[in-house]
């Protein structure tokens, strides 16, 4: 990006008019240039100047920079916080808060520091350089924010630029060492999020997270959340709803609220724990049913005490579910939930001293609360409405577009983990980037966007989504559908560098793009088709082609980085690779034992070794910088039989030859079988598109099982009546009857409409409506949709001449997806994919 001209950047200060980012080159530098000053070299350490009576996370986030650059430079910095005594030397760093700073005051007072660009902009914060900012002085590169937070963000951009990953506790991302730095003097930043609250969710805690932190840290402990603060803090974030499977994070160590107060770290509860109480402390301090007919005085003290403990910054949950986050019973009045929220707000106003309106608040429309809602149940203007997915990363509903906006504003609860229906998925990262784009890029647009909440499980081995989630959340507007592979390789390179980063965030991409597939956990040998389309081959091989690669970038990369690249890509791959070896081999176990096939012994063999290999990959995992992960992997994903996590993994059954006479082994192999004749085109891969005057078409790279997707934006548009298509070509066989099956992301009816609605018709000739995801949905269609990670429409086309064809698919709704076309004649071949693309019409 060039540099503005002075003028230009002196108009754009003086106007307040925001400015994200004005820079040219980067921050940093190790070598010295033109316009470059040390920030520290063989023989200058670096220094920092700070003001010790500034907001304690200022103070904690500036200690911590302190350390990086030590880490960096291997020297010790110079951390001067005395008012009249500036650290020796020509250069310096210097940090303050400008609601705080005396630094920051004296800077503005003299004229030295402008803060205009930070105008009302909530932890927004910004980096420039101030030529002679005090006598003795000759520069010094000035980090402050609007406010506490936005202080400690620009700490860490500077922690960041000098090669200090957020993950480097985490994921054991080596800092590399430098013997010089340089800082640029035309570098300036102006910088703040658009969402305003971004957090994480530490839930389904056990056993990994639990039986880690225990080992660790004796339990969940201000110990153990004084790393996941820091953590959230160097990615930007600020919220958090902690750990609840029978922890309470008040109540646990009364140094948690310490912690949080340190880190400046908004701390909420889930969105079935009313009023800063943790689920688990009604079992261990409440008395009797948790029903508010039956117990509303003790209730009310249970909450009051719950309000009273928690004084530091908050987001309170208001309104109420079952015990053990189930339904309240059925048939539950609207009255009675508007009645708890009424009473619930009286104790906010009571404990805080201030109306209940001043004090941050949520009401999570999660599973059964969001019927509430259409019925007509309504809270406050000033409660933020939490709007969530379907734990499986549709999002349920959206704020109509153009609805009028609500003080409390609309936000998001989404899910990277779940425990549930229709099978637990917690054991590996299995999160689509793409999809976790698209969804939230639909919120963006439709206004939720107060709140930003995710749910990760055991944090570990989500680092990479939750990177993406923090980062996306930070300023959706600069990340496009078709920047997230640069994005991985942008995050790839941070950390493995240059030279491989652009191959390892590939591997990402490509992991990615195979996480579409189902869940692991919902694998078995038969989700795949061995005798049509060689679609398990197809499947087994492209996992195959990733282990390979990543083993090669592994023998070439710094033995430094070897922890974290096990961590972040090697182990994820090797391993959900190798259950895919394995469901593949008990499928060709039972093809040879009932076709009499000889090798039906040597497949039982391979299961077992597959079977065998996951295990030692898990202690590969544990063992791991002299045991530091040990339990992180300790979740349960072999031997499934319903919803809930087995208790220890089980080899599935394999059959045996056990006479001792070889048989012959028949001629037919898997895959032999031949497919009928069918028309399969990728969506993306279409013969004409036209865009409408409003909307226009998008392809959403790496969101479909087999690539792209192809949707309309802008996304709060409708395409109804912009006369928005894509046509296939197809070549027709003499008296085909033949039918066509669409595959769409899974898209729920978002703007509860009954259902999203597309029209298809052939040769020009009349249009045919038709609603892919109708709303309600029964739960058992539901459950294939996410398990198969698509929704497939199925309908005839009828008899067609022999000869070229044109399919024709428009959108009448915004936010479809579609990902293919097949049309086939008849009944097609069972299969999870359907039939591979067919060479181009």
């Amino acid at each position: 990006m060039k540099r503005l001209p002075k003028v230009i950047l002196t108009i754009l200060l003086t106007f307040s008019i925001w400015v994200p980012a004005i820079a040219q080159g980067n921050l940093v530098a190790s070598s010295p240039a033109e316009g470059h000053y040390p920030l520290f070299d063989k023989t200058l350490p670096a220094a920092i100047w700070a003001d010790s009576n500034d907001h304690e996370v200022v103070t904690t986030a500036t200690e911590l920079l302190n350390n990086d650059l030590r880490y960096v430079s291997g020297r010790e910095p110079v951390l001067s916080r005395s008012l009249s005594s500036p650290p020796p030397g020509r250069f310096a760093v210097i940090i303050g808060s400008a609601d705080k700073s005396a630094l920051i005051a004296m800077l503005i007072r003299t004229g030295k520091l402008r803060l205009d660009s930070l105008t009302g902009k909530w932890e927004g914060y910004l980096i420039c350089t101030v030529d002679h900012p005090v006598p003795g002085l000759e520069k010094a590169l000035v980090i402050t924010g609007n406010d506490r937070r936005g202080t400690a963000y620009g700490i860490f951009e500077l922690s960041k630029a000098c090669g200090v990953s957020p993950w480097y506790w985490w994921a054991d991302v080596p800092v590399k060492r430098q013997d010089q730095l340089y800082l640029n003097s035309r570098w300036f930043k102006a910088d703040a999020p658009r969402v305003r609250y971004r957090g994480i969710f530490l839930n389904d805690e056990a056993p990994a997270l639990a039986n880690w932190t225990r080992k660790t840290f004796g339990g969940f402990n201000h110990r153990l959340y004084e790393k996941v603060f820091e953590l959230i803090l160097r990615l930007r974030g600020n919220y958090i709803w902690p750990a609840m499977w029978g922890n309470a994070f008040y109540a646990d160590d009364p140094e948690n609220i310490r912690a949080a107060e340190k880190f400046a770290m908004v701390i909420g509860t889930s969105h079935h724990e009313p009023l800063m109480r943790a689920h688990d402390e009604w079992r261990r301090f409440g008395k009797g049913a948790w029903n508010y007919d039956s117990n509303a005085a003790r209730l009310k003290m249970f909450w009051k005490a719950g309000m009273e403990r928690a004084t530091n910054e908050k987001i309170v949950t208001v309104g109420m579910r079952g015990d053990g986050d189930e339904p309240m019973t059925q048939g539950t009045a609207i009255a009675l939930l508007e009645r708890i929220v009424a009473d619930q707000r009286e104790i906010i106003s009571a404990a805080t001293g201030k109306q209940a309106s001043e004090t941050p608040q949520l009401w999570a429309l999660y599973k059964e609360v969001q019927a509430y809602y259409d019925k007509g149940m309504r809270v406050p203007d000033d409660i933020t409405l939490l709007l969530c997915d379907d734990n499986w990363g549709n999002i349920r509903r959206l704020p109509p577009a153009g609805t009028a906006s609500r003080k409390g504003g609309y936000g998001i609860y989404y899910h990277f983990d779940y425990v549930g229906d229709p099978r637990n998925y917690k054991w590996l990262n299995t999160n689509n980037i793409a999809k976790v784009w698209e969804q939230m890029h639909l919120a963006w647009e439709y206004q939720a966007r107060q709140i930003w909440i995710v749910n990760v499980g055991d944090l570990k081995p989500m680092e990479y989504p939750i990177q993406f989630f923090l980062d996306y959340a930070w300023d959706p507007p600069a990340i496009d559908a078709d920047d997230l592979r640069g994005h991985a390789q942008q995050w790839a390179s941070s950390i493995f560098g240059r030279e491989h980063g652009k191959d390892v965030g590939d591997l990402l991409w490509h992991y990615s793009i195979l996480s579409a597939h189902p869940k692991p956990e919902l694998l078995h040998a038969g989700t795949y088709s061995l005798l049509h389309y060689s679609e398990a081959e197809r499947v087994l091989q492209a996992w195959r082609n990733i282990r390979s690669q990543a083993r090669t970038i592994a023998l070439l990369l710094p033995k430094e980085t070897s922890s974290a690249y096990f961590q972040l890509v090697l182990h994820p791959i090797e391993a959900r690779c190798n259950l895919q070896e394995m469901y593949h081999a008990v499928a060709l176990n039972q093809l040879y034992a009932a076709t009499n096939d000889q090798r039906v012994n040597q497949m039982a063999d391979s299961v077992r070794w597959y079977y065998r290999e996951d295990s030692l990959l898990t202690r590969s995992y544990h063992a791991l910088n002299g045991g530091k992960w040990d339990h992180f992997m300790d979740q349960t994903h072999i031997g499934y039989t319903y919803w809930q996590q087995p208790e220890a993994n089980s080899m599935p059954q394999v059959s045996i030859n056990t006479t001792g006479i070889p048989v012959s082994r028949p001629v037919m192999t898997a895959s032999s079988l031949p497919a009928p004749d069918q028309y399969s085109f990728l969506a993306a891969r279409f013969n004409l598109q036209k865009n409408g005057k409003r909307v226009h078409w998008k392809k959403i790279d790496g969101i479909g099982r087999e690539g792209a997707a192809m949707t309309t934006f802008p996304v709060t548009i409708s395409p109804a009546d912009d006369s928005c298509w894509l046509e296939y070509n197809f070549t027709a066989a003499p008296a085909d009857s033949l039918t066509a099956t669409l595959y769409f992301s899974p898209t729920l009816d978002f703007p509860d409409r009954g259902g999203l609605r597309y029209a298809v018709s052939v040769d020009g000739g009349p249009e045919r409506q038709l609603v892919f995801n109708p709303h309600p949905v029964p739960q058992q269609e539901w459950e294939r949709w996410v398990a198969e990670n698509i929704i497939r429409n199925e309908f005839p086309l009828g008899k067609m001449r022999k000869g070229k064809h044109t399919f024709r698919y428009r959108p009448l709704d915004p936010g479809i997806l579609l990902q293919k076309v097949i049309i086939h004649p008849g009944t097609v071949p069972p299969s999870l994919m359907g039939a591979p693309p067919s060479p181009p019409q």
